[in-house]
């Protein structure tokens, strides 16, 4: 039995004890012991929804709980850091939500607490359990080209960090898993809307392997979008994040799934894909970890590849607005 505790229970906080008591119904081997949060009122509210302890700080549960295994950190991102060494100075495997951190120093010192302690650390991409990524996955050979969007509508929900490190992470974490490429060059341009952070971003990234992939990422849209549309040598594909399913245009391409488009030329098929929350692929992945000892589906190091990224495009983007003196219109 691996039992588990959430440090953080907002709104994202919630649905990791959520599933986690749905990964226990299921029959794993996995109980809730306590969720911890500085809001007493929210934390009481959740353990009592939950049936576990409610605790107000990460000293009160290695005190209270010398049992505790693992743990989700859905804290805010700055006290990433220092909840995650509470942890893992206490024997405890953490899962730490994205972005990892908020710099790359933070980066850094998780990795080499992570080491230290030879803990099993696993970085939130929750993208990356989604069933259509992981469909996506065997199909990849040379792409070329992606154009990626991410919309949604605003609520107050993560606005410690910009739309980038919020919701871009995502797809530039996903872009870096298929290319497998590192970043040639970068242009950004982003505008705060209805926050004090960047709100609606643009990015163009070259890749060494020649790729080039355009991502519009929106935290004040009027309609919730999560598309990636990647090209390659004779194929196209669209991948919904949202409906977790493929489409995958090729041509010439013989297969008994493949049905004829408006040109006879041009094969469609829809990737087989298992339809599964990606939170509960994601803890369950976790647990098996925990349970293993063997590495993260996503590691620490890919999370700090992905804030290097969001970063990067971060610098650009105060480089643009200075160049233009897009700042002096908020005033």
């Amino acid at each position: 039995m691996i039992h588990v505790a959430v440090i953080g229970v907002g709104a994202f906080g919630r649905n990791h004890a959520r599933v986690y008591q749905q990964l226990a119904k299921d029959g794993l081997p996995v109980r809730l012991a306590a969720v911890v949060d500085a809001d007493q009122a929210r934390v009481d509210a959740v353990a009592r929804e939950f049936g576990c302890r409610g605790l107000g700080s990460v000293g009160q549960l290695i005190n209270t709980f010398q049992e505790i295994q693992a743990a989700s950190v859905a804290v805010p991102t700055i006290h990433h850091l220092d909840v995650a060494r509470q942890l893992m100075d206490a024997g405890i495997d953490v899962l730490i939500e994205k972005p990892i951190a908020g710099s790359l120093a933070e980066a850094d010192e998780l990795i080499s607490l992570a080491n230290k302690h030879k803990r099993i650390v696993q970085a939130g991409h929750l993208e990356r359990f989604n069933p259509a990524v992981r469909a996506t996955l065997p199909v990849i050979t040379r792409p070329m080209f992606f154009e990626v969007h991410r919309l949604s509508v605003f609520t107050p929900r993560s606005l410690d960090v910009d739309v980038v490190l919020d919701l871009m992470i995502h797809d530039l974490d996903i872009v870096l898993a298929f290319t497998k490429s590192s970043v040639k060059e970068i242009r950004a341009v982003g505008l705060p809307i209805l926050s004090g952070k960047v709100d609606i971003a643009n990015v163009r990234l070259e890749l060494e392997s020649g790729c080039i992939a355009n991502f519009t990422a929106s935290r004040v849209s009027t309609e919730r979008v999560r598309k990636l549309r990647l090209f390659q040598p004779k194929q196209y594909i669209s991948l919904d994040y949202g409906r977790q399913d493929v489409l995958m245009f090729a041509v010439g391409k013989d297969s008994p799934q493949a049905s004829p488009s408006a040109n006879p030329q041009i094969q469609m098929e829809r990737v087989p894909t298992v339809q599964q929350e990606p939170l509960y692929a994601e803890l369950k992945s976790f647990l098996e970890s925990v349970k293993t000892r063997r590495k993260p589906d996503v590691t620490l190091e890919d999370g700090r590849r992905a804030l290097a990224l969001a970063l990067a495009i971060d610098a650009q983007i105060r480089d643009h607005s200075e160049r233009f003196k897009l700042d002096d219109l908020r005033h």
